[in-house]
């Protein structure tokens, strides 16, 4: 996916040695200060590093929490102004995808997905795990809050880190590649999706084969999970790429609307697959009823056979005196074959007429 300027540029072939992250605590993974694209060494604190960029008035802070509560996140919502009503959905997550303005304050959530590996897509309890990635966003600092355990932006950070002039651009870079990067997290579990279902309709219209329609109603279910996620973010997407607001500007809208293009790409495919979900719940419940169908003639049929000499042997149980060759010295071996020959053809007829 095409992201800022100069990502493969000139900062791209001068890349500097990785910088090797040291969590500052167990809720604040990193904080930085960045000038003119370039990570200032030393270990922050976020009052220090708002400082040293409003004393500059260049640059801006990028702190990066995980999970915090109400207490931990407080003092820095004070310091850079954060609306308590934002902080409050940063803290207790669960928030579908929106983009709201404070003041001079942007909150936007993402909610990420990760594909959950399975040896069989019809033994799968869950294929899709989702978080959430909350960021707040101002003139001169970024702060992203994530819950869940795969949602990590380090990487994201790193790679920023080695293109200064992708980082030059402000907080509003930030906020595109954590989007870009969300949306693509997309695009590889629809592909990982739409593999595991090209295999389970396989199953489903291959002859004499056994797919339960509970592990389809699994996967429908997961995939409204994953269109939970995806559904609500365009609109968000939108407004940036429209001028929702001057913090976004004009150089960085442009990629905004590529993020949403890819976005419209990834919703078509997740109704998609609940459209073929659908189908194959259908075709499911029509085999495992066709089955059912098979299954009572094969049983009538029997019925039918066994019910000839079950009559027989009822007439000649009732003792009466004066019964046909009763006396007879080959009176049974000839009822016995007349019983046989009875089934026999009887057998050939539902045979010949596929009920067995």
């Amino acid at each position: 996916m095409p992201s800022l300027p100069s990502i493969r540029g000139r900062g791209a072939q001068q890349r500097p040695a990785p910088h090797i992250t040291v969590p500052l605590s167990h809720y604040v993974v990193d904080c930085a200060v960045y000038i003119d694209g370039k990570r200032l060494p030393g270990r922050w604190t976020h009052t220090d590093a708002v400082k040293e960029v409003r004393k500059r008035k260049d640059g801006f802070v990028w702190i990066g929490l995980h999970e915090p509560d109400a207490e931990q996140i407080e003092g820095i919502a004070e310091t850079f102004g954060l609306h308590e009503l934002a902080v409050e959905d940063a803290v207790h997550a669960h928030q579908r995808p929106k983009l709201e303005r404070y003041d001079n304050t942007l909150f936007m959530v993402f909610k990420t997905v990760r594909y959950v590996t399975n040896e069989s897509p019809d033994t799968a309890n869950e294929i899709v795990e989702s978080g959430e990635i909350m960021v707040f966003l101002g003139k001169d600092f970024v702060i992203t809050v994530r819950h869940g355990n795969h949602s990590g932006l380090s990487k994201l950070r790193h790679e920023m880190e080695d293109d200064p002039e992708r980082l030059e651009i402000g907080p509003s870079a930030v906020l595109h590649a954590i989007s870009d990067h969300v949306v693509d997290n997309y695009l590889d579990v629809t592909d990982h999706i739409e593999d595991d279902i090209d295999r389970m309709e396989e199953r489903v219209f291959a002859p004499r084969t056994e797919v339960s329609a509970e592990q389809i109603y699994m996967f429908k279910r997961e995939v409204v999970e994953l269109r939970r996620a995806v559904m609500p973010l365009a609109n968000p997407l939108r407004r940036l790429a429209e001028g929702y607001t001057p913090l976004i500007p004009e150089q960085v809208r442009a990629f905004f609307r590529d993020v949403d293009d890819h976005l419209t790409e990834v919703s078509e495919r997740v109704t998609a697959f609940d459209d073929l979900l659908t189908t194959l719940v259908d075709a499911t419940l029509a085999k495992i009823t066709l089955q059912q169908n098979i299954d009572m003639r094969k049983i009538t049929a029997w019925v039918a056979i066994i019910s000839v000499p079950t009559m027989v042997v009822g007439v000649y149980g009732m003792n009466f005196d004066y019964m046909p060759e009763l006396k007879w010295k080959f009176g049974y071996p000839l009822v016995m074959s007349l019983v046989l020959v009875a089934c026999l053809t009887l057998y050939r007829i539902l045979r010949r007429n596929r009920w067995l």
